[in-house]
């Protein structure tokens, strides 16, 4: 078996390990919730009510459920097995009628939903397919999946993030400080070491085509940081809402947009 056709199996033992804390530690804090906030603007821009999207890499599924109160269906796909058991029960407990299903799929097995398709879009948040290797064979599969025009939102990991830089040099911590300007890099979770891919825009219109052309690119976390100065930037709540009201002036600029924490590419299904 071509071994970018498998996911890696650290990755999925890192992300177990890290469900049952996961909402505390990303998705309830304020750098969370204020980069999801961005993603989400774009979100309710691009789908609408009645359309049935694919979700990759769902993770708890904060998301899938924010898309089922906008009237949306949602086909939610995670390698982990406890990120899935937590956003069943998630489902089970806020949201029980919601138009909402959990697979425990990674991303390298797309093929095998093929039964759910045609999608009428899809989308991956907060860096999930930076993990994955081979992003042309993703993209030939999402190909197979969603309809012609179809949109495609991928949040993902960019290569160079200027808070991280500065972050870390500050704490005199070169290594760190550069982690991403390679392109790839080995992360520590825990115990678990995991490969880390970040790959430029140029790359990922590459990648993609000829199955999808790239449509937008928007910069999320510019100056909103990363989630890790999450306890310094909770003692200055206003100052976090002064760099989210940059982020919206700045975050659509040429060179500002791939310079944050994520940048949010929008893609479109190829006619055929």
């Amino acid at each position: 078996m071509n071994p970018s056709a498998t996911a890696q199996p650290q990755a999925i033992l890192a992300f177990n390990t890290m469900a049952k804390d996961y909402d505390d530690h990303f998705t309830r804090s304020l750098i969370g919730r204020s980069q999801r906030n961005a993603v989400w603007n774009i979100l309710t821009q691009t789908f609408q009510s009645g359309d049935h999207i694919l979700e990759l890499n769902c993770g708890t599924g904060e998301d899938a459920l924010f898309l089922s109160r906008s009237g949306i269906s949602v086909t939610a796909c995670d390698a982990s097995n406890r990120m899935i058991e937590v956003a069943r029960k998630r489902r089970s407990r806020e949201a029980p009628l919601a138009p909402i299903q959990f697979f425990l799929l990674p991303t390298e097995r797309l093929v095998e939903i093929r039964s759910e398709a045609p999608f009428d879009g899809a989308f991956s948040n907060f860096s999930g397919l930076n993990c994955v290797r081979d992003l042309q064979r993703t993209a030939e599969d999402l190909s197979s999946l969603v309809k012609p025009g179809a949109p495609l939102l991928l949040c993902m990991s960019t290569r160079f993030c200027i808070s991280e830089i500065v972050w870390f040099l500050l704490h005199g911590n070169l290594k760190k400080a550069l982690r991403r300007c390679s392109g790839q890099t080995k992360a520590k979770v825990g115990e678990f070491t995991i490969d880390v891919y970040y790959p430029t825009v140029r790359e990922l219109k590459q990648s993609f085509s000829p199955y999808f052309s790239l449509h937008s690119c928007t910069g999320i976390g510019i100056t909103v940081p990363p989630s890790y100065v999450e306890s310094s930037i909770s003692k200055f709540p206003k100052a976090l809402l002064t760099l989210q009201a940059i982020d919206k002036v700045i975050s659509r600029l040429p060179w500002f947009r791939v310079i944050g924490d994520h940048m949010l590419l929008h893609f479109e299904r190829v006619q055929p």
